[in-house]
């Protein structure tokens, strides 16, 4: 008897449409909790930037369109607060790249004791930043912090110096903080994609005369592209958006220099009682980030590498 292929076609169709169907009645349920924990707050936050919005449970709040927006952009703290967070961002990931990168060529070649060198290094980041900035603001502490006892014992300094009081220090040791905090994150992403280099480019370029400065940088950087994409855009939205290293670390201050945007965000939002303000503001770190996202990409992103 003859198999009718258009009749088995269609019937091989329909399986796969109930099977699809299925699917996604099973994945429903979960969509919705996730759209309900996400989407709803950005939505609400989305909301909330369009209205003057003081905290209290009987206040009344007043839709203004977008002056929340347009006040923040003419407002001189606004862009001090930027151009601040940008100085940090560009800082700290910067040496957590450099630093990263260097230590992840230490342990790829396989020194002594490299196995131990990779294990420690979970160690900084897997310390939550509260304890984190808790442990540096007694490091820098002016009475007994281990910085001034160090610096004594080495004769650099002659008395205790409260550090994070000074305007000019209290910024480059928030960012050493961070930085010890982060930096393995991304040895450890750089140190995993070296593993799964071809060793035969680097091979075949030293029979052709290549020093292993240049096949560092005409090889393995090149190739590394994508693992560095990665580390950049994930340390730079995290960076952008830093928050509880400051908090702890010097509150804003002193004179409010290291005061970031989300720091102005949780001032407007809890001291300030401006919850307008403060979701606007939240918009706006947002759309910094996605620009320095997309500038990342346009630099980094190399298609034709991939195929």
């Amino acid at each position: 008897m003859a198999v009718n292929s258009k009749s088995l076609s269609k019937r091989h169709f329909s399986l796969r449409k109930q099977d699809a169907r299925t699917a996604w009645l099973l994945l429903i349920p979960s969509l919705a909790v996730i759209l309900g924990v996400t989407l709803w707050p950005i939505i609400y936050t989305f909301v909330l930037s369009f209205f003057y919005a003081p905290t209290g449970i009987h206040q009344v709040r007043t839709f203004i369109g977008l002056t929340n927006y347009l006040t923040m952009l003419k407002d001189q703290t606004f862009w001090e607060t930027i151009g601040r967070t940008l100085y940090f961002t560009g800082v700290s990931v910067g040496l957590e790249l450099i630093l990263g990168l260097a230590i992840a060529k230490l342990i790829h070649s396989h020194p002594w004791g490299w196995k131990f060198l990779r294990f420690s290094l979970i160690i900084p980041w897997a310390v939550p930043t509260i304890v984190n900035g808790a442990m540096w603001r007694w490091i820098y502490n002016a009475d007994f912090g281990a910085l001034n006892g160090l610096l004594m014992q080495l004769g650099l300094i002659k008395h205790y110096i409260p550090w994070l009081t000074l305007p000019n220090m209290a910024m480059p040791l928030v960012i050493l903080a961070d930085v010890w905090h982060m930096m393995p994150f991304v040895a450890l992403v750089l140190q995993a994609a070296l593993a799964t280099l071809p060793g035969e480019l680097e091979e075949a370029a030293a029979v052709d005369g290549a020093n292993a400065w240049q096949r560092f940088w005409k090889i393995r950087i090149p190739l590394l592209r994508p693992a560095i994409l990665v580390a950049l855009i994930a340390r730079t939205v995290d960076a952008f958006r830093v928050f509880d290293i400051v908090y702890i670390l010097t509150n804003g201050g002193p004179a409010f220099k290291t005061m970031t945007i989300t720091y102005l965000t949780y001032l407007n939002s809890f001291s300030y009682g401006k919850q307008g303000t403060g979701a606007a503001l939240s918009f706006l770190i947002s759309l910094f980030t996605i620009i320095m996202a997309f500038i990342y990409i346009s630099i980094l992103y190399r298609p034709e590498e991939n195929q």
